[in-house]
């Protein structure tokens, strides 16, 4: 009997009585938070508000998923394996699988798809507006999720990574917690302890290979915070201007899925990230660089060159010590 995988975009099941990852039944189960538990208790998460696709506001303690038994306790071990790492900091997460990063982030982004999911069906069965999703991404969904499950059965992916993780030692603020998605793109960042991790959870590594120049000269470096953001807010961008949609062959046999990534390129003859425009950056960056209060126009006073606090006029690294502004 050939191994199956759990696929819920088929009929829609996104119900509080089947487990999200597997679609066990669900039996009287303290639903699983989409935080790990620590992380909310030692960041006073469980009030601080998450907004939602719709505008609506939740808490981050809010966000939680039906989940199976066998599933939870799967979760409960990667979320302790992570947790140690966490705690410990850059020099002990970047000894981890990236797998289990991958996994790990996964999980997140994936759970707030899955409630966001939720509260539009429950809004298309209260007013019977329509409801309309892209086949896009129903289909990254859809492969996020198929690769999740290699949380609770065996799964390996044949000869390809199907991410791109950037991880940073970071010079933060105590306590400090910042998360931010964009699930479209199923791009990550969170930055906490004295780290900065960033994770495109579908592109098969090319986000990593398009921005190679810019890490090769900021790996194994501290950076102040800003620099961190300002090197989110280039993968954010373009992991929107990467234009292609991966396809996945999924081969199950009696003990064993095997994933194997479709070439990108295909029949395509145009460059598989769309044309980079430094406008459009710039308001990206803007958003990023908040709390620092950095305004559009001042970010693109020279439109061929934006402001940056990574790089110099040479494009040579800023040291952090050298950055005048708060942590």
């Amino acid at each position: 009997m050939q191994t199956k995988l759990y696929q819920p975009f088929k009929n829609f099941n996104f119900d509080n009585n089947h487990c999200f990852l597997t679609g066990e039944p669900v039996l009287n189960q303290i639903p699983l938070t989409v935080f790990p538990e620590w992380i909310i208790n030692k960041y006073d998460l469980l009030q601080r508000p998450f907004k939602m696709l719709d505008e609506s506001m939740v808490s981050y303690g809010d966000i939680k998923l039906p989940v199976s038994i066998i599933t939870q306790n799967k979760i409960t071990n990667l979320d302790e394996k992570l947790a140690q790492s966490l705690k410990n900091g850059y020099h002990s997460l970047i000894q981890l699988p990236q797998l289990d990063l991958f996994l790990w982030a996964g999980k997140i982004v994936y759970g707030i798809i899955f409630k966001e999911l939720q509260a539009a069906i429950k809004q298309y069965n209260v007013t019977k507006s329509e409801f309309n999703m892209s086949q896009g991404l129903i289909h990254k969904f859809t492969a996020l999720h198929q690769m999740l499950q290699a949380i609770t059965s065996p799964i390996t992916f044949d000869d390809f990574k199907p991410w791109s993780i950037f991880l940073c030692k970071v010079y933060n603020p105590e306590n400090e917690f910042t998360y931010r998605d964009e699930i479209n793109t199923l791009t990550f960042s969170l930055r906490m302890n004295d780290f900065g991790l960033i994770i495109n959870l579908q592109d098969n590594g090319v986000n990593q290979q398009y921005h190679q120049q810019t890490w090769d000269k900021i790996a194994h470096k501290t950076l102040h915070p800003i620099q961190f953001e300002e090197l989110c807010a280039r993968v954010f961008y373009s992991a929107y201007l990467f234009n292609r949609l991966p396809e996945y062959h999924i081969m199950p046999t009696e003990s064993h899925v095997f994933i194997e990534a479709m070439p990108l390129q295909g029949m395509k003859a145009k460059p598989i990230f769309d044309e980079w425009q430094n406008k459009v950056y710039g308001q990206v960056l803007e958003n990023f660089w908040k709390r620092w209060g950095f305004l559009h126009l001042e970010i693109i006073k020279n439109p061929q060159h934006p402001l940056s606090f990574l790089f110099d006029e040479e494009e040579d690294f800023l040291p952090p010590e050298t950055i005048l502004l708060p942590n």
